[in-house]
């Protein structure tokens, strides 16, 4: 833990801030021109969006297909996965922060001649409640609900309450239309992604979507097999993600789980599927 973070741990913080936005604008050579809200935090590193990582989204994903963005922050990967799926697709984005959500409202709001995407402001829990949170600032940037870590060990002093909810349950009133078509859920909650996951275990037995999710750096090996074992137990194939531009690594055994402190895997499903996406109405934020 940083001297900085240590400080924090013991009540010498500061106020919380809120930051603005900026609209950028990326003319991609397939897709045409994409804007794009640049949450201003200091700590926010520029994000742009790319052919290539729509293209690579492409392989798994095709027009009128479902996706959901679990930790979808700003934005930034909601609308890579919404352009792939076009608007006659949908992209539900959860993002529980409230400093960072409405730069997700605003990316929600642009590109809407190609992408439809539902920001939620809510994490996915296993029950409907409000939850405590940790992040790293007073801005709010970088957290979530580091649950089994210690406070000492993932350094996150700054608390916010969010609300949470069960989406399975959610999406089924909500959306009942859609849960045929959910063919990609990514995951990126800091260790939280196994908790999330086995909330959705009859939708992921339902539905066999492709999954991205995040080995969180501050996890031990127990809780490392603990993820593993939850989607191995739904018939995956897992793969360590090489780059934004090609997700399928090398294959992942358990006892590779700590060969890297930090990474991204990709976990696809064993039973072929019907490629082919069903059409229908797009989704409307509710």
């Amino acid at each position: 833990m940083k001297l900085k973070e240590l400080i924090y741990m013991f009540g010498f913080r500061p106020k919380p801030m809120t930051y603005k936005y900026e609209i950028n604008e990326f003319d991609l050579p397939k897709d045409g021109l994409i804007q794009y809200a640049q949450w201003l935090h200091p700590r926010e590193t520029k994000k742009p969006v790319s052919q290539e990582s729509v293209d690579e989204l492409r392989r798994y994903l095709a027009p009128g297909d479902v996706a959901i963005d679990i930790g979808a922050h700003s934005g930034d990967t909601a609308i890579p996965m919404a352009i792939a799926v076009g608007k006659s697709g949908c992209v539900f984005a959860l993002e529980p922060n409230k400093y960072v959500f409405p730069v997700l409202k605003k990316n929600s709001e642009m590109n809407l001649d190609k992408t439809n995407i539902v920001p939620l402001m809510f994490a996915a829990t296993p029950t409907d409640s409000t939850f405590e949170f940790e992040y790293s600032d007073s801005g709010f940037c970088n957290g979530g609900r580091h649950e089994g870590i210690s406070k000492w060990r993932h350094g996150h002093a700054f608390k916010l309450g969010v609300e949470g909810r069960n989406l399975q349950s959610f999406l089924d009133k909500a959306y009942p239309d859609f849960a045929s078509r959910i063919r990609y859920i990514k995951v990126d909650t800091e260790g939280y992604d196994c908790t999330i996951l086995q909330s959705l275990s009859s939708l992921i037995s339902r539905c066999k979507p492709y999954i991205k999710a995040e080995v969180f750096k501050k996890t031990d090996h127990a809780q490392r097999r603990k993820l593993y074992g939850t989607i191995m137990a739904h018939g995956y194939d897992i793969h360590k993600v090489d780059s934004d531009f090609n997700y399928l690594g090398e294959l992942i055994r358990e006892e590779d789980l700590t060969r890297w402190p930090h990474f991204d895997i990709f976990c696809v499903p064993r039973e072929p599927r019907d490629s082919s996406p069903s059409e229908g109405m797009p989704c409307v934020s509710s």
